[in-house]
C-alpha cells in the first residue's frame, strides 16, 4: 500500500498542478450555469421568423376561425392554389412561405386540409394548424346544436385541473413529492454519471498509452508491480475527480445560497412555514407556485439531500473504479489511442444502453426493467441514480452498491492480468481474444 500511495500522490500533483485542471474547474460550473440560463431564455424566446401562409378556403368557414400568431400569419385569399403558386413564380409574394388549401368537406372528412410550402415544412408548423382546423371545424359543429351564448358556456366551464402529489410513507406520514423536480434530477444525474465516467476513465487510458510509448513503464515496474502500478493511477485519478466534484459543490450551493436571497422573505416565516409544511400558507404568502414550493422544500430536506448527493458520490465512485480499471487494460494492451478504438466499443456499449433504459426509468422508476438495470454492476450507476430522486428501498441501493463493488474487484484482478502483459507489449494491435489469452496466463 506503501507504494500505490505513492503513485496515488504522484498521479494526484501531476494533474491539479496543470492549467488544464485549474481551467475545467472553474470554467465547468459557469458553463454549466450558461447553459441552464440558455436553455430557459430559448425556451421562453420565438427566435424562428414569422411565416406568412395564404389560406384557400373552400369550406367557406374555416379561415374566419383560424388566428394568427408569432409562427404564422394567415392571410385568407379568394386566389386558387394555382393562382397562388403562379404569382411566387412571377416573384410576387417574395416572403410567402406556403398556402393552406382547406378542402369544402372538411366537415365529414377531417383529412381534407392540405399545406404546400416553398420551404422544408416544421412539425411545429404542421402541428399548430392542424390544432386551429381542429377548433375551427369543432365550432362550426357545435352551431348545428343551436345553443345560446355558447361561447360564454364553454368558457364558463373550461377549468385547468392540478394535482398535488403526497407520497406515504410505511408510517403513515405524508410529504408532498416533486415529480418535475426528480425527473429533471435523474436527467442531471444520469447524464454526469455517464459523462464522468468516461472522461476520467478515458484520462486513466491515455495516461498508460502515454507512459508505455515513453518506456517509461518499463523503468517503473522495476521497482513496483503492475497491478499496484494500475491501482495507484486509478486511485490517483480518482482523488483528482472527487477534488473536482467537492469544488463544484461548494461553488453551487453559494450560488444556490445567493439565488435563494434574491428571492424576498424565502429567509424568513417562509424556511419556518417550510419545516411546518404549511404549504398553502407559503403560497399565500409568497404569491409562489405550490409546486415549486414542494421543489424547495425537497432539495432542502436533509435526509433528500443525503440520499440523492451520497448516492451520486457512491455510485460515480464505483462506475468510475469499474470503467477505469477496464480503459487502463485497454490502455495497456495499445500504442496509441488510434489503436484503442476497437477494444473500446464493449465498454461503450453497456454504458449507452444505459442512457437508453435511464429515459424508460423515469416514466415507472420501479418498474422491472429499472430494477434489474439498476442491479446490473456495468449499469446500475446510471440507472440507479435516475432512480435516487424518486425514492428507492435501502435494500436495494445497499444490494446495489455490494454489486458494483464486488464487480469491481473481480474486474481489477481480470484487467491486473491483462495489464501485466501489454505494458510489455509493442507494436501490435491484440484481438478480443488475445486479452482473454493474457488473463488465462498463470501469474
Amino acid at each position: 500500500m506503501g507504494k500505490i500511495g505513492i503513485i496515488i500522490q504522484r498521479e494526484f500533483n501531476e494533474r491539479v498542478r496543470k492549467k488544464s485542471f485549474i481551467l475545467t474547474t472553474i470554467l465547468t460550473p459557469i458553463l454549466f450555469l450558461g447553459i441552464m440560463a440558455a436553455v430557459f431564455y430559448l425556451a421562453g424566446t420565438n427566435l424562428s421568423q414569422t411565416k406568412e401562409i395564404m389560406v384557400v378556403d373552400r369550406s367557406g368557414f374555416v379561415a374566419a376561425g383560424l388566428p394568427s400568431d408569432k409562427s404564422a400569419v394567415l392571410v385568407p385569399t379568394e386566389l386558387s392554389a394555382e393562382e397562388i403558386r403562379a404569382a411566387k413564380t412571377a416573384g410576387e409574394y417574395p416572403n410567402l412561405y406556403g398556402i393552406l388549401v382547406i378542402g369544402e368537406d372538411i366537415l365529414s372528412d377531417p383529412h381534407a386540409a392540405s399545406l404546400y410550402t416553398f420551404e422544408p415544412s416544421t412539425f411545429d408548423i404542421e402541428s399548430s394548424l392542424a390544432m386551429k382546423i381542429s377548433d375551427a371545424v369543432e365550432a362550426e359543429k357545435l352551431k348545428a346544436y343551436d345553443i345560446e351564448d355558447l361561447p360564454e358556456i364553454l368558457a364558463a366551464v373550461k377549468t385547468n385541473v392540478t394535482v398535488s402529489a403526497f407520497r406515504v410513507d410505511e408510517s403513515g406520514k405524508e410529504k408532498q413529492s416533486s415529480s418535475g423536480l426528480a425527473m429533471g434530477l435523474a436527467y442531471i444525474f444520469g447524464f454526469l454519471i455517464y459523462m464522468f465516467v468516461f472522461l476520467y476513465g478515458m484520462m486513466v487510458m491515455q495516461g498508460v498509452i502515454e507512459e508505455k510509448s515513453s518506456k517509461v513503464l518499463e523503468i517503473i515496474v522495476s521497482s513496483v508491480k503492475p497491478f499496484e502500478l494500475m491501482m495507484g493511477k486509478i486511485l490517483g485519478i480518482a482523488a483528482v475527480a472527487l477534488t473536482q466534484f467537492v469544488i463544484w459543490v461548494v461553488f453551487l450551493f453559494a450560488v444556490g445560497t445567493a439565488v435563494l436571497h434574491l428571492f424576498p422573505g424565502l429567509t424568513g416565516a417562509v424556511p419556518e412555514a417550510l419545516a411546518d409544511g404549511n404549504m398553502a400558507d407559503i403560497a399565500a404568502m409568497q404569491g409562489m407556485d405550490p409546486a415549486m414550493l414542494s421543489a424547495i422544500e425537497t432539495v432542502t430536506d436533509s435526509s433528500f439531500l443525503l440520499t440523492t448527493i451520497g448516492g451520486f458520490l457512491i455510485f460515480f465512485i464505483g462506475g468510475y473504479l469499474l470503467y477505469a480499471a477496464m480503459f487502463a487494460a485497454v490502455g495497456s494492451a495499445v500504442d496509441n489511442a488510434a489503436d484503442a478504438q476497437q477494444l473500446q466499443l464493449p465498454i461503450t456499449i453497456p454504458m449507452m444502453l444505459a442512457i437508453v433504459v435511464m429515459i424508460s426509468v423515469m416514466k415507472d422508476p420501479n418498474s422491472s426493467l429499472a430494477f434489474w438495470f439498476s442491479m446490473i454492476p456495468f449499469t446500475s450507476p446510471v440507472v440507479m441514480v435516475a432512480r435516487l430522486p424518486y425514492g428507492v428501498p435501502a435494500w436495494e441501493i445497499a444490494l446495489s452498491v455490494a454489486l458494483l463493488f464486488a464487480t469491481f474487484l473481480a474486474m481489477v484482478w481480470l484487467a491486473g492480468k491483462i495489464y501485466r502483459v501489454g505494458i510489455f507489449m509493442h507494436g501490435k494491435k491484440p484481438s478480443l481474444g488475445e486479452l482473454l489469452k493474457w488473463a488465462k496466463y498463470k501469474s
